[in-house]
């Protein structure tokens, strides 16, 4: 009998019966393979349906107390992941290649194993020796942990049930895994999906923690089928620019805690080490009082985080100006830039701009639109803004500035700091301003008139 096969997209996991050269569903060229049908757990054996055994049904009533912690030492990871890790929960994490995740995980396996806990160490991309090799450069070759170098999914959950069970076990990485239920090359989505429901049943079946370590693509998103997102607990992404020595850890998805929290580390000659301040390290170095500057009182997660984002507004020579951005969203400059000429006047159409937020970290939230337009006018006029000022405020199309969550923690984190000003919208009460001399801004067209006061009399002109 002619054995039946399918081609799978690698990028998205959607399937057709023929080989294309782009998949229809995600646009991908090259990414289509063709893979044995009928594989896997759900694969008759012998031509017939294997039956399953029954298992014990129970009521939502018990009272089974809450799934504890385990702590791994590392302020940054533990919040990252909301007090550390609960038991039976399986985590992925991505991030560049070189970005530091086999030293983040080796660091947390460490500590870990130096509390007392068992953590296993399995590597289907080096061999023992390699991983020691770092670990005696980290300073990490005391610590209890079990190496082992296979890829074998079944080999690996037979092992790891000898013995007490494991409180971590980290699985780098994911896409190096093979399951002997599915008869494709590792790698493909259906090895991936199947490897990671292997060891996402062991993890529940056990109550041992899982960490997958996964690939990324071109775009910067974690290689392999989207369903094995959703099959996790929590998704973690490792990010960071090659010129910086910072790292940022960043929740997309966690299950047990809140979402786009953030870790900071800095990379050293001795791994990666916390950062207990990352409001005076992407601080460091800032120029008071230099045209084009302005200090953002963020949030990121639960934390209130100071970054400077920094513009520059020069005349182009050009027929199309140019915008470049960095660390924020081009879509979201176009926006501000169409408030400040409808609705302030500013006229930047014939001029360049370059946006940056500095220390290479990315901002999503929209409190950064009040930071971004007075940076922008600030370059534009010559007009140093004051330095012991914090911006944060929402830009809507009217040009209100609508107000933003949190002001009283960003306000408190800048006064930490030594600020002693803030442009924000009107709060509610005094608390919502704490200790700095609050400066009312409800349009953008108030905001630009106050920077336009202090320019230079050139730059008025």
């Amino acid at each position: 009998m002619a054995r039946k096969s399918s081609f799978i997209c690698q990028s998205c996991g959607a399937v057709s019966s023929r080989w294309l050269g782009k998949c229809e569903a995600c646009g991908d060229w090259n990414s289509i393979i063709e893979e044995a049908a009928g594989g896997g757990i759900a694969a008759p054996v012998g031509g017939k349906v294997a039956r399953g055994a029954k298992f014990v049904l129970s009521g939502l009533g018990g009272e089974e107390p809450m799934a504890p912690r385990v702590a791994t030492g590392l302020d940054e990871l533990d919040r990252v992941t909301g007090g550390g890790f609960v038991h039976g929960s399986v985590l992925l994490i991505g991030g560049e290649p070189g970005i530091g995740k086999s030293t983040l995980l080796i660091q947390s396996a460490a500590a870990l194993a130096r509390r007392g806990g068992r953590v296993v160490y399995i590597s289907g991309e080096e061999a023992i020796a390699q991983v020691r090799m770092r670990a005696q450069r980290l300073g990490l070759a005391d610590a209890p942990v079990e190496l082992g170098a296979h890829t074998n999914v079944e080999d690996i959950v037979e092992t790891l049930r000898q013995g007490r069970t494991p409180a971590l076990v980290v699985i780098d990485s994911i896409q190096t895994m093979w399951t002997s239920a599915i008869e494709t090359t590792p790698g493909t989505v259906t090895q991936v999906r199947g490897a990671a429901q292997a060891l996402i049943r062991f993890a529940k079946t056990t109550g041992a923690c899982v960490i997958l370590v996964g690939h990324v693509t071109k775009d910067g998103q974690i290689a392999g089928p989207r369903v094995v997102e959703h099959m996790v607990d929590a998704v973690l992404s490792f990010e960071g620019e090659g010129g910086h020595h910072f790292r940022i850890l960043r929740a997309g998805k966690n299950r047990f805690g809140a979402t786009d929290e953030i870790g900071v580390f800095e990379m050293t000659g001795q791994g990666l080490a916390e950062v207990a301040n990352p409001s005076a390290m992407f601080l460091a170095g800032r120029e008071a009082g230099a045209a084009g500057t302005a200090v953002l009182a963020g949030m990121e997660g639960t934390r209130p985080l100071l970054v400077e984002v920094q513009a520059l507004v020069a005349p182009t020579a050009l027929g199309n100006p140019r915008r470049a951005v960095i660390g924020w969203d081009t879509s979201r400059l176009a926006m501000v830039l169409a408030v400040l000429e409808a609705h302030a006047g500013v006229r930047l159409g014939q001029h360049d701009i370059y946006l940056n937020v500095a220390g290479g970290l990315k901002i999503s939230e929209p409190a950064a639109d009040l930071a971004a337009a007075a940076a922008l006018v600030s370059s534009l006029t010559g007009a140093a803004l004051p330095p012991d000022a914090v911006y944060f405020g929402e830009i809507g199309l009217s040009g209100a500035i609508r107000p933003v969550v949190h002001a009283g923690l960003r306000a408190r984190e800048a006064a930490k700091l030594g600020f002693a000003a803030s442009f924000c919208p009107a709060p509610k009460g005094r608390k919502e301003t704490g200790p700095l001399r609050h400066n009312p801004c409800d349009h953008i067209s108030t905001l630009v008139a106050a920077i336009a006061a202090r320019a230079p009399r050139q730059k008025r002109a």
